[in-house]
């Protein structure tokens, strides 16, 4: 089995900011990418930030600048620094893991619960 949990969500006033961690736990082999994807309501989830095994990184153009993501490999844990927050940045962020389990074969995609974001005067 392989869990991912989120945390770092929360209630933010613009301008604000916050910081999400994801652990991956369980029978894990080895990690490729993990990354962080937000979902609004009304909207469709959509990509806002990846890392690879290496720390090569990739962010939507919408965060460029205000959000850095990170990783801590000994630890199968990404972290989501948000700065400078925006009502528009409100939504469940999930935390996503393209990993290859014990014994496996090949990789496949996990996917968190989801913490909310909610930033708001």
């Amino acid at each position: 089995q392989v869990q991912l949990v989120e945390s770092g969500g929360g209630l933010v006033q613009p301008g604000g900011s916050l910081r999400l961690s994801c652990a991956a736990s369980g029978s894990i082999r080895s990690v490729r990418t993990m990354g962080w994807y937000r979902q609004a309501p009304g909207k469709q989830r959509e990509l806002v930030a990846t890392i690879t095994n290496d720390g090569s990184t990739n962010y939507a153009d919408s965060v460029k600048g205000r959000f850095t993501i990170s990783r801590d490999n000994a630890k199968n844990t990404v972290y989501l620094q948000m700065n400078s927050l925006k009502p528009e940045d409100t939504a469940v962020y999930y935390c996503k893991s393209r990993l290859r389990r014990l014994l496996a074969v090949g990789e496949n995609d996990y996917w968190g619960q989801g913490t909310q974001v909610t930033v708001s005067s």
